[in-house]
This record gives C-alpha cells, sequence and structure tokens, in this order.
C-alpha cells in the first residue's frame, strides 16, 4: 500500500477483522497502546468495534506532556516568575496545572513565555534578547531527544550563554519494564510506539519478549496500521511466542536512525526520571552531560519551588498507568474539560482524556 485511501480501505479492514476474530477464538487478550496517536485512532475510526468482545484495549504512558509531573511544572511556573527569565516551550505545556498554577496563568500576569514550535526555535529568541535568559523547556521522549540535543550543540557553536534547558526527557524502554512488574492490568501485548521506534529501532523491545514473555508490535498510525498491529499481537499470543515485530516497516528500520541515536548520546546520558503515575523509574530519563552543564538549567537557576500539591480526585496517573480510564474519573466531562483541564490528560490532544472526551 503507498497511498492515505488503502490504509483506509474499509474492505481491507473488514478481512483483517475477521482473520483477528478467527485467530482470538473467544480467548481473553488484553493489549496496551503505549503511543497516545494510537489512542486517537482506535477511537477516531472506531476500530473496537473490528474486534472481537474478547480483545481488550488498554492505553499507556505514550503522551509527553499527560506523564510529565506536577513538579516539573511548578519548578517552570517558579522560574517565569523571575523578571530576567523567558521560558520557551510547546503549547500544550503552557496549559498543564501545576500545584497552584499553570504558564497559562502566569503568562495572563505578565510573564514572558513564548510558544515555539521545536527546540531549534528558541535558539532565535535567546540569540535576540541577549538581557534575558532564555528556558527551553525539554519535554518528550526518543523522538524529540534528538532535536533537543542538536539544539544545544548549535547554541554550543554559536556560543549563547543565555540559552538553557530544563530537561524532563523519558526513554521508553524501562517505563515498560516498570509497568509489567506492576502489572495488575495482565497486559498480553504491547502496540509499541511508530515514532520512538524510528529512532531507536526495534532492539529497545527485546528484553521485554525475551523476559517477560509478551509480544511487541511497532504499529504505524492508519485503522489498517492498527488493525494489521493487532491481527500480529493476537497471532503471537494464539501460536504461544513472544518476539518483536513491526507493521511500521515503510517507516521503522530495525537498526533505527543512528544519526539521531548518536546526537542524542552526545549530549544526553540515562538518569533516574519521575513519570506521572508511575513515580521515580531507574534509567527512564535523559540528563544533560557534564560537558555541556552550562546549558542545563536545573544547574544554574537556583529557585524556591512550592511543595506539589495534585487536584483531588485526579485519576491522571492511574491513567497512565492503563488501571482505570477517564470514565472512571469522577472530574471527567464535568470540571475537568478541555477548555478547564483538572489534570494534565486532558491537556494535550494526545492524552487519554482528551480523547475520551472527543470521542465518547
Amino acid at each position: 500500500m503507498k497511498y492515505v485511501d488503502e490504509f483506509r480501505n474499509n474492505r481491507v479492514a473488514q478481512r483483517l477483522s475477521e482473520e483477528i476474530k478467527s485467530l482470538a477464538r473467544d480467548r481473553e487478550m488484553t493489549f496496551m497502546e503505549v503511543c497516545g496517536g494510537h489512542t486517537i485512532a482506535i477511537f477516531k475510526y472506531g476500530l473496537r468495534d473490528f474486534l472481537p468482545p474478547g480483545i481488550h484495549l488498554i492505553s499507556g504512558p505514550g503522551c509527553p506532556v499527560c506523564v510529565t509531573p506536577t513538579g516539573f511544572i511548578d519548578r517552570a511556573v517558579a522560574l517565569s516568575r523571575r523578571k530576567e527569565v523567558i521560558i520557551a516551550t510547546f503549547g500544550d505545556m503552557i496549559r498543564v496545572p501545576g500545584s497552584s498554577s499553570s504558564l497559562r496563568e502566569e503568562k495572563a500576569q505578565g510573564a514572558d513565555v513564548w510558544v515555539v514550535y521545536s527546540a531549534m526555535d528558541a535558539i532565535p529568541v535567546a540569540r535576540d534578547n541577549p538581557d534575558k535568559k532564555v528556558v527551553f523547556l525539554g519535554i518528550g521522549f526518543e523522538t524529540t531527544a534528538p532535536t533537543i540535543a542538536a539544539t544545544i550543540l548549535q547554541a554550543d557553536r554559536l556560543r549563547l550563554s543565555n540559552f538553557f534547558v530544563l530537561s524532563t526527557l523519558k526513554t521508553m524502554p524501562n517505563a515498560l519494564k516498570a509497568l509489567l512488574e506492576g502489572d495488575d492490568m495482565g497486559i498480553q501485548g504491547f502496540i509499541c510506539p511508530g515514532h520512538v521506534s524510528t529512532i531507536t529501532g526495534l532492539g529497545i523491545y527485546e528484553f521485554i519478549a525475551r523476559d517477560y514473555g509478551v509480544p511487541c508490535v511497532i504499529s504505524g498510525f492508519e485503522p489498517t496500521d492498527i488493525l494489521q498491529t493487532l491481527y500480529m499481537l493476537t497471532r503471537q499470543v494464539g501460536d504461544g511466542v513472544a518476539k518483536v515485530e513491526s507493521q511500521y516497516t515503510r517507516t521503522v528500520k530495525r537498526e533505527g536512525n543512528p544519526l539521531a541515536q548518536k546526537t542524542m548520546m552526545a549530549v544526553f546520558e540515562p538518569c533516574d526520571m519521575e513519570w506521572r503515575g508511575l513515580g521515580i523509574i531507574p534509567g527512564s530519563g535523559l540528563k544533560i552531560r557534564d560537558e555541556f552543564v552550562r546549558f542545563n538549567a536545573l544547574q544554574h537557576f537556583d529557585v524556591e519551588v512550592e511543595p506539589t500539591r495534585q487536584e483531588p480526585g485526579c485519576i491522571c496517573g492511574d491513567v497512565m498507568r492503563g488501571a482505570k480510564t477517564p470514565l472512571d474519573c469522577k472530574l471527567f466531562k464535568k470540571t475537568c474539560t478541555p477548555a478547564n483541564p483538572a489534570g494534565a490528560c486532558m491537556v494535550s490532544e494526545e492524552g487519554t482524556c482528551a480523547t475520551y472526551f472527543k470521542y465518547t
């Protein structure tokens, strides 16, 4: 298949649906889609209607905004209150509620908060405002980490002394390990993220199949992509095997993107990292290496961060683990809406709560 309409062909979808039903044979199977983009596609195209009752899909921690902990937001808010600081951030982040404020609220009160489309966009902000200190909020997974690394390298080449990154970058493998080790949902297979895997390749998931006996299939984002992925997972479970496969072969190479990997690891090194809903996961984050410490906002700015407070009743953390759905939340569609989010899962387009709000 080459064209979008082929990936949305109803006859192909129906054929895959029948094959899945044949393989499932009334068995119960629970698969987790890790990426928020897959959650959107599943709801947008009504893919649950193509599946037998025994196949259950649960959403995981694949939305970078959603898994960013409240303490990180509180630190960004504290930094934004300093007169010499410009906060540069992706748009979704300004709406994520912290303990008592958000970057959107701080901007309304006069804080210098800029929305940028990429990390590199923050470079001219720093260059054109030499009397200010520009702090870019580095969130995301292996997909965005290479671009942020390239931005730090560019700032180094330009000898910028007023550009900094506040990093909460995360990596997928140990988060999936944490999910499996605390698994009370009976995950029998992962729909692995396509964009992350474009950078990393297939190797990062091999321990999951080998050590935990859980199948992994990297998926594209069109309806027939996801149905084919579910067919591949169902076939593995039915055959009693566990391996790593890629359905998204038109984009994901086995070795990933070596140049992006090299750039990322030239600037960052693994560290322990806090995830919303999962706590601190060893080795699941990326911190700036010592040779680039002058760009590390954590080392440069000493700010007082308020004690972290979660919104009472918000179950965003449980949603991130796949333990609950937004329909289990008493705030959902009542006090928590995209216009007035109580938790991060309602903010980003890739957030599970935002998806449920739109499609249920």
